[in-house]
């Protein structure tokens, strides 16, 4: 238990040292990181449910040479590749959207910076040190979210990518 309590006091330290934009990062983080795990929960159990169920309807139809079978096709396509494509835009937003809330990170410990040195002309290194490390720990936190959300939703789109192609080759033309 005291182990655990020395934790929490060093998680809360360090928000703490990042200023309120470490927060918000903190929270850009958990909403994009909860939507990567959805992805790759939907790829790994229901995306096989969605393919299963576009072949059968395609595999009941009794021909597959004229202009209407070939719009069944691509609608049949399109309706499970939009639920390939869920949320990997949210993704995208949370990877552009890091780096920045890290900038604002910065430019809020440099204004604290600032008001040390407009208040006590700069005598007081330990606030200007604490200024400085308040605007370098969310620039640091902010990339280090957007990077892993880089390596996550290249990941996702590749295999997304993949899906589809897969679909569109199960779905024949030929009967």
């Amino acid at each position: 238990m005291h182990a655990l309590f020395d934790a929490w006091a060093a998680v809360n330290a360090f928000m703490a040292s990042g200023g309120p934009v470490l927060l918000l990062i903190a929270g850009l983080t958990f909403f994009m990181w909860t939507l990567i795990f959805e992805r790759i929960f939907y790829f790994n159990k229901s995306l096989k449910g969605d393919v299963q169920g576009a072949l059968d309807q395609w595999e009941a139809r009794p021909e597959r040479k004229s202009w209407g079978a070939h719009q069944v096709r691509y609608a049949l396509i399109s309706r499970v590749s939009e639920k390939i494509q869920d949320n990997m835009d949210m993704i995208q937003a949370c990877v552009a959207l890091a780096p920045l809330f890290g900038l604002l990170g910065t430019v809020w410990g440099m204004i604290n910076v600032f008001e040390v040195l407009a208040i006590t002309g700069g005598g007081d290194a330990k606030q200007m040190a604490s200024g400085v490390s308040m605007a370098t720990i969310p620039t640091m936190a902010g990339m280090v979210t957007a990077l892993s959300g880089v390596f996550a939703n290249t990941y996702l789109q590749r295999k997304a990518e993949r899906e589809t192609q897969l679909l569109e080759d199960h779905l024949t033309m030929d009967h």
